[in-house]
């Protein structure tokens, strides 16, 4: 009977062990899934090159790809796209539905005031002066003296030109505008207004009812605008991660090559690339 009991005893104690190591097992796997964190990505599908519906029915696009490219070297990261009109992509940002918005945004102080950007710049767009086609006797903004320049009130190029009236004795005649592209356009290239600030990239966007580009840029870059991406305030880790995988890809030129394949041109460049460059052809 003793012989018995005995082997019992240890079967039993092998059974708890084994279900011991099972459970053990089991939480491992779990915690490995739970490492890999789910990043919601707000954006659109209507800004044609950058996020838009190619003509198989899959998203597509430069800030599309580039998420892409960083979910496949941020492997703590899960990245899932959402998309929806423009207007609704802070307003799901802020209300939980999304973890962080892809969409060629801009820093402007409201926006820093409320949400989180990364650091390093995933487009970078150099604002110029822009005239109509035929215009050949504006070549830079110092040409502009005593001439009408339209922009919004709220935008960069608004900033840029008010700063160039403070140490230019108010040079620039402002004009303000809250109206579409195509009505900066006719406005131009009627001759109402002598020019505006834009860049290349946008710049794009500026054509005429024949779908021609019917503005041009000129001139020396004035400042430029970083691209970033818009997260929650208590997303600091995901910001430092995405900087990382950003750097990695330029330094590999990915991003560049991104850049040329979607958008035409390769907008990684900073203003002191730019000049450094205009510098060594000189």
């Amino acid at each position: 009977m003793k012989k018995w009991f005995a082997i019992w005893s240890v079967m039993a104690i092998i059974l708890v062990l084994a279900g011991c190591g099972s459970s053990d097992n089991a939480s491992s796997a779990s915690g490995s899934n739970g490492d890999v964190k789910k990043i919601i990505v707000g954006t659109g599908t209507q800004f044609k090159n950058v996020c838009f519906i190619d003509e198989n029915g899959n998203l597509t696009g430069f800030d599309v790809e580039l998420i892409k490219e960083l979910d496949k070297r941020l492997p703590q990261y899960e990245f899932e796209f959402k998309t929806m009109d423009f207007g609704n992509l802070l307003l799901s940002l802020d209300a939980g539905k999304i973890d962080m918005v892809s969409h060629q945004m801009e820093k402007n102080p409201e926006r820093e005031a409320k949400y989180l950007f990364n650091k390093n710049p995933y487009s970078i767009f150099l604002n110029r002066v822009a005239v109509a086609k035929d215009n050949n006797t504006v070549h830079s903004i110092d040409d502009l003296k005593g001439k009408k320049v339209l922009t919004s009130p709220t935008s960069n190029a608004a900033y840029v030109l008010k700063e160039y009236n403070k140490t230019h004795g108010n040079a620039l005649n402002i004009v303000y505008t809250s109206g579409a592209a195509n009505d900066t356009v006719q406005q131009i290239t009627s001759g109402r207004i002598d020019a505006t600030i834009t860049t290349d990239f946008a710049n794009r966007f500026n054509t005429d009812e024949k779908g021609e580009l019917a503005l041009k840029t000129v001139g020396d870059p004035l400042t430029q605008s970083d691209v970033l991406y818009v997260l929650n305030k208590n997303e600091q880790g995901l910001a430092d991660d995405l900087d990382r995988a950003i750097q990695e890809v330029k330094d590999d030129g990915t991003l560049s090559k991104l850049s040329i394949k979607w958008l035409g041109e390769d907008f990684t460049k900073s203003l002191e690339d730019v000049k450094k460059e205009s510098s060594s052809k000189k």
